[in-house]
This record gives C-alpha cells, structure tokens and sequence, in this order.
C-alpha cells in the first residue's frame, strides 16, 4: 500500500469534504451547494461508494485530493501532507530516507506556533506595539487575533529562553529563522519591533515579518524570517490563508506590496488581496494564485523598482498563462493611506485595472522626455522591446498605432522599427523583458464547455455501441487533458467497459471513468438507447456550437487591426468554423 491509498483507506471523502461543504444524504450518495459559485440548488454530489466528488455547476470532479487542491490552492505534494495530517499517517515510512523530513517539519510547526503565542502576549505589554497598531494602523482588535500580531521584547534572549524551557534544542530555534549569532552569543532573531506571522495556505505559522517600531536609520524597518525548512520566500504568499474565498468568489486576485497594506484592506472587506516578499513575483507565487484565478492585479507603486518589477512579473505570467494587469492608485498614495482616506474609493480602484502593455507604455511616456530625441529614442527602444514579445500581430499593430501617436510618427515607421527588433537586428542595453499576450477563454466559457464534454464521454463511456461517435469529437472540442486521453483509450478500446477488466493503460484515467459514471447514474441510466443517441447528437451540436461562438469572437477582435496577409488566415481559419458548423447542424 502506498501513502495515497493509506490515507484513502483512513479518510472517508464525505468526511473530508463536510469540513468545507454542507452535506445532506441523498440515497446512495450526498449533495450540497457547489463551493465554486454562489447557487441555490445543490448541485455538488460526493459518492462515498466511488470516492469521488462531482460539481454539476462547473463541470469539476475528482477524489479527495483533488478537491482539497481545489479548495486549498495546493499541489498534489501540499494536499498529500495535509490529508496525511489529517489520517494519522507518517508520509516516512514511504520516503527514502534522505528525504525523511515530516517529523522535523512538525518539530518547527510547534516551535513557530509557540513564538507566535509568546509575541502576542508580549505585545499586550508593549505601550508602543498597541499604540502603533492601534493609532497609527488603527486595527481592531478582531484584525490583530485574526492575523496574530505581536511583538518581540528587546532584551536579548526571551523568546530562546522561553522556548528552551518548552524542551527545544537551540539547533531546532535556528532551524526555525529564530535566532541569530551575534557578537555576544547567539539571542534572538527579533528584538523590539511588530510582529506580522506569515502562515501558509493552511493557516499554519512558518515564519515572521519584524516591523521597526523605534525611528533609527541605521536599521532596516523590516526583518523576515530567513530560509527555512517551512518558509520560502520565492513561493511564500502572504494572506493567502484569509484571501483564498475571496479570490474564489470575485475571481481575481490583487497583489499588493506590503503586509500591512494587505492586513488593512482585509479590515476594510476587501479581502482579495495578498502580498509577496517585497514586490520580487516569481513563478511559483502565479502557479499558487492561478489555482484560483488567472485575472491577477499588481498594485506596485509607481516608481522605478515598481516599474522594473512589472517587468520582470510579465514574462512569468506569459509562462504560467495568467493575465496581468495594473492597478494604479491616484495621487501617489500606497493602499494603506487610501485605504484610510476612503475604503470605498479602494474597492472602485481596484476594480479599475488597466492593460499592462498600456500601462507600461504610459509610465515609459511619462519618465522619458519626449521633448527631445534622445529622450524620444530611448521611449522608443523601451516600449518596442516589450512589444516585440507580443504573439498577436492585431494586438503588436494596435499598440504601434498608440506608440505612433504618442511619438508623432507614422504607424509603418513603428511597424518597421518592430520588426526590426524582432529580428533582433536592433537591441536595447535596458532592463525591459515584456509580455506574449495569450487570448484565452473565460472561467464560465471553459466550464460550459467542460459540462458538455463530460456529459458526452459519459453516455459514450457507458454506452459502448456510441463509441463512432468519438471519430467526429475532435480533441480540440475537448478542454480538459483527461478528456483527450479518454477519447484516445475508447477509440483504441472500443469494446472496453468500465465493470470489466481494467487494462493496465486505463489506470491513470480511473478516476476520471468513476466521475463520469456518477455524472451518468445521475442524468442519464433511466433513458432509453434512443433517446441516449438523440441526447449525444444533441450536446456535441451544442458542443461545436460553443466552441465555434468562441473561436468566431477571437477572429473577429483581431480582424480590426490585422494586416492583409493575416486578414486572409483569418478569413480561412473563420471559413473552417463555418464548415465545422454546418457538419453538425440540425444534430440537436
């Protein structure tokens, strides 16, 4: 038995998914309101006999990992440890031992949470803590608990003692980014300044920021906790506990600059905002966010290291496939004092996002002196390197006309310029590194799509004199990886059913099988073989439908800045639709 099916056999789904959705018994299965939208009817089904979950809303299913992956933000690694947790199993015993490190995890998780219980009753005792949270921040005192604020007590070495008396090594405090070496011995990490916890997806305590409290130029005013076993500041994201929901619901994410801008914005209700250390957004932190929208919002500040760290973020996004765009505070405030000003101005400033390749060209328009060439030049170089990475030839065209315009230039001398940086024959000593823009279906777009495509493999599954139907189901109707694979199995097992043998290629699709099987039992075994033909023709029809709306709209957007050669693809590729159309009109 290996640790997946350990923990499967200790955990029952039902149980697990009750801790995040309602269930009610309904015969041999449970139902409960979709946790992905906001619905009246339920239409969230668990089968305990299959161990699988199913949201009819979304189209969504899986086994308990999945679901925890989908709830947690979490990879299959992080939804392996905490189920794991959960069912008592030692993840060890299926590790080599070089890799063997639960124990020693667990070991820091105690000790940081007993830090953080020590640096909130040490702030209780601190006149100066209080009166900056509380004055100057103005938190409440439900913010402080929720976020488990402190402080840590300038005398040397209280937090090591106290942790000492609690049977830790000093070698496990230092595991934990607790303490330092110093000139008179080793003391403690933090020393007189707030305390912010940093927690992971779960709420788990991995790490601190210390904000300086007294006025002294000659230290930095913040600390973080260094590497550690638990903390990583490259994937670290900050609020992500409190902002997960948030982010779900509204379906984009805001990443601010500071923690406590973060923590201030949770007070004002603003929930889906996060933070990451300093503004240095790697590709992990987008890998973490993506799970829950690909809509992600920078609010940086508009200075140079805000305007370089756009930078930098963009070909990451392009790597992770998330759209970014830039939100852009009026009058040079950061979030917090905005935030203090006028919450409700915050929300509607989010709100208002502004295209990153827009954005760029107008803070490049606004730092360079377009009053003379060089000024001119290097505007020129700065914008036309980062539009050279745009895939869209609408797209790089509709932006070399915003570029022509700001310049006074014709849009063929910018179209030239381009070209030329494309080919690489003119280079730019700046640090720009910018976007490929990937024009992408919505959330609600992909989940229509996906419902029909399941319901469709479902009947064929089940069905498997339907099987011919699969030769007309082009892989590029499908959305999701398992729904290729499953074509590809059926089309080369045409005779396979699913409560017979299992062939040793149809394991890594058991899951997927099991899900569309309850999505069958529930919508379709009481139908005749008729009336299941007639339903196939049916949804595959509305099937090609969607995705030619889709395909039709996105040929249409770029016709309006496409250039003749493009404009003839276009047109063939839009000819093609139409054909495909035609193929399954009348099918419903």
């Amino acid at each position: 038995m290996d640790a997946v099916e350990d923990i499967k056999s200790r955990l029952s789904i039902e149980d697990v998914i009750s801790q995040y959705v309602e269930l009610k018994r309904a015969g041999r299965n449970f139902k409960g309101l979709s946790p992905f939208g906001n619905e009246r009817t339920p239409s969230f089904v668990v089968s305990p006999e299959k161990q699988i979950w199913h949201d009819f809303s979304s189209g969504k299913g899986g086994n308990m990992f999945s679901f925890v992956m989908e709830m947690e933000g979490l990879d299959f690694r992080g939804a392996l440890e905490l189920l794991a947790r959960k069912a008592g199993v030692d993840l060890d015993q299926y590790r080599g031992s070089r890799t063997s490190n639960t124990k020693e995890k667990e070991r820091l998780y105690e000790i940081l949470e007993l830090a953080a219980k020590f640096y909130q009753a040490q702030f209780k005792n601190s006149q100066r803590a209080v009166e900056y949270v509380s004055k100057k921040r103005k938190f409440s005192r439900d913010i402080v608990r929720e976020w488990l604020l402190g402080y840590s007590p300038n005398t040397g070495t209280a937090l090591i003692d106290f942790l000492r008396k609690k049977n830790f090594s000093i070698d496990e405090i230092k595991g934990a980014g607790l303490s330092s070496e110093r000139y008179s011995g080793i003391g403690d990490m933090f020393r007189g300044r707030l305390m912010i916890s940093l927690q992971d997806a779960q709420g788990r305590v991995i790490g601190f920021t210390a904000r300086l409290l007294d006025d002294d130029p000659k230290a930095p005013k913040y600390i973080n906790t260094p590497q550690t076993l638990l903390y990583d500041k490259s994937r670290h994201v900050f609020g992500f506990h409190l902002a997960k929901e948030a982010i779900r619901k509204c379906k984009y994410v805001v990443v601010a600059e500071g923690n406590l801008d973060v923590i201030s914005s949770h007070q004002a209700g603003v929930r889906q905002v996060v933070a990451t250390a300093g503004t240095a957004l790697t590709e992990q932190h987008l890998k973490t966010l993506s799970r829950f929208t690909n809509d992600i919002r920078l609010c940086f500040d508009a200075d140079s290291a805000g305007l370089n760290a756009t930078e930098r973020a963009i070909p990451i996004a392009n790597k992770v496939g998330v759209s970014l765009s830039i939100i852009t505070i009026p009058s040079g405030k950061d979030p917090d004092e905005l935030i203090k000003q006028d919450p409700e101005l915050w929300k509607k400033t989010i709100e208002s996002k502004q295209d990153v390749i827009e954005w760029l060209i107008s803070r490049y328009a606004h730092l360079s002196d377009l009053n003379t060439e060089m000024g001119r030049k290097e505007f020129k170089q700065a914008v036309l390197t980062s539009l050279k990475k745009v895939e869209s030839s609408g797209e790089q065209d509709l932006y070399a006309k915003k570029i022509a315009e700001i310049l006074g230039y014709s849009v063929e001398a910018i179209r030239e310029e381009l070209k030329l940086f494309k080919e690489g024959k003119t280079t730019f000593a700046g640090p720009t590194k910018v976007i490929k823009r990937l024009p992408s279906m919505d959330e609600k777009k992909i989940n229509e799509i996906r419902k029909l495509q399941n319901n469709i493999l479902s009947i064929i599954l089940m069905q498997p004199s339907f099987r011919e139907k699969l030769q007309t189901l082009e892989p590029v109707l499908l959305v999701d990886a398992d729904a290729k694979l499953l074509r590809a199995f059926l089309l080369a097992n045409p005779d396979f059913r699913i409560d017979g043998p299992e062939p040793t290629d149809w394991r890594p699709l058991a899951d997927y099988g099991k899900i569309l099987l309850l999505l069958f039992e529930e919508l379709y075994q009481d139908l005749e073989l008729t009336e299941l033909q007639y339903e196939v023709a049916r949804l595959q029809a509305h099937l090609v439908d969607k995705y030619v709306k889709v395909q039709k709209a996105r040929i249409s957007h770029e016709m309006h800045t496409a250039d003749e050669s493009r404009v003839a693809q276009l047109q063939e590729a839009d000819k093609k639709l139409n054909n495909l159309l035609k193929t399954y009109k009348g099918g419903a």
